[in-house]
């Protein structure tokens, strides 16, 4: 962003870091939370738990206003009830106003169909949530390292 001169001394005003995070499942909603909150940046945080809300969300309703600013990113997961996140992308993707939205889909499938397809409808990048076998609990330190890289560069190179 182009820096503000107000009859005095140069200003950097920061644009507020939004993302969407679209999931089903609490856990990986927390896992996200808590990986966002390391990053020590300022955001926003907007949660659906399926696609229908996702778009809900972004384009408003009869009840909510759309979100403004539009997201920075979107978290997808691609196994949700109502409207899974294949469905979600095709809408998203056919929608002037949203089609240009970064999307990383992080999900727990590992089929290469669902990866292509993914792909072609323009999505930034793919997380396999990991799970560990030993005690059956999800692990966070994938996404830890996704949020810390990823995101910190989104977060960055919108406000330079």
């Amino acid at each position: 962003m182009p820096p503000l001169y107000l009859h005095g001394p140069r200003i950097n005003v920061m644009k507020k870091n939004v993302v969407l995070l679209i999931e089903d499942d609490e856990l990986d909603t927390i896992s996200v939370e808590r990986s966002l909150k390391k990053l020590d940046v300022e955001y926003e945080l907007h949660t659906a738990y399926n696609g229908i809300e996702g778009l809900e969300i972004l384009r408003g309703n009869e009840t909510r206003p759309r979100l403004d600013p539009l997201p920075d990113v979107i978290l997808l997961d691609l196994n949700m009830p109502k409207m899974n996140g294949i469905e979600f992308l095709t809408h998203l993707r056919s929608d002037e106003r949203l089609k240009d939205i970064k999307v990383f889909v992080m999900t727990t499938s590992g089929e290469e169909v669902d990866r292509r397809t993914a792909e072609k409808l323009g999505i930034s990048g793919y997380l396999i949530k990991p799970l560990n076998f030993n005690n059956n609990s999800k692990r966070t330190d994938s996404m830890d390292g996704f949020v810390q890289f990823h995101m910190r560069k989104i977060f960055t190179f919108k406000n330079e």
